[in-house]
């Protein structure tokens, strides 16, 4: 056997060693994803029609007499709660900010001290007033019943939202759609993966998505979808009612799962 044969076979020895070196290196192994845990945010939101209303009423007096406007604030708030309740006998009310402050001329020169003392600057008149909250859930006659008590009350802002028990109603749906999110993104992650969902088990859940995982961010409840508007008190025999859209309201919510595969 010539010296030429063996080196030949040395030569390619070391050729498909080098390939073979090659080839490894070009293709990577799978990534094994064996005991990872991932963190999975979910998201959830339902939505519902108003169905309660938050009216505040009001009365405002001016008087030289402070004892005369308020007088006048009485009687106006007395008889526009009688309208009110009479007009809607299920509605709930509550009565707030009874306020009495002095008017004082304006661009009027300051007294001069006498004997060092400055006297106080003396009311020209009084403003007197009150308001009056009125909660209900009879928003089909709630146009009437508010232009039934403008005449004696202005309308002094609304806020349109949800009533408690269909918010805990809605609270229910709005976790299951949260939890249901969840699990659809479980799925397509495990389907990224190459893992099967049977693998996969959920270690937490944080409803408040309060980790530190969740980035500080905890439930994000929108608050409710507010209409507001202001109306002149008339005093008009026939008073024209008020237009209304109610609206709807969005309740959301984020969770964060935690999640190991086998």
């Amino acid at each position: 056997m010539s010296l030429a044969k063996p080196t030949l076979l040395i030569a390619l020895l070391f050729a498909s060693q080098a390939y073979a070196q090659v080839q490894a290196q070009a293709a990577p192994s799978a990534v094994s994803t064996a005991g990872s845990m991932v963190i999975v945010p979910a998201f959830g939101e339902v939505r519902h029609a108003n169905d309660q209303a938050i009216v505040t009423f009001s009365v405002e007096e001016h008087d030289k007499d402070k004892a005369k406007a308020a007088e006048r604030v009485n009687r106006k708030m007395k008889e526009g709660t009688e309208i009110l309740r009479k007009a809607d006998p299920r509605a709930e009310f509550k009565t707030m900010g009874y306020f009495t402050y002095p008017v004082y001329p304006e661009n009027v020169q300051p007294p001069r001290p006498v004997d060092g003392v400055a006297k106080p600057p003396v009311p020209v008149a009084w403003r007197v007033g009150q308001y009056l909250e009125m909660k209900t859930t009879s928003l089909d006659s709630l146009p009437k019943t508010a232009a039934s008590a403008q005449k004696v009350l202005a309308i002094n802002g609304i806020q349109f939202g949800l009533a408690p028990a269909t918010e805990k109603r809605l609270d229910d749906q709005r976790i299951a759609a949260t939890y249901k999110n969840l699990n659809e993104r479980i799925a397509s992650i495990a389907n990224a993966m190459g893992r099967k969902l049977a693998d996969a088990s959920i270690e937490t859940v944080d409803f408040e998505g309060s980790g530190n995982y969740a980035g500080g961010q905890g439930d994000m409840a929108a608050a409710p979808m507010m209409a507001r508007m202001s109306a002149k008190r008339e005093m008009a025999d026939a008073m024209p009612e008020p237009s209304f859209e109610p609206g709807e309201t969005t309740l959301q919510m984020r969770l964060v799962g935690k999640v190991r595969f086998k």
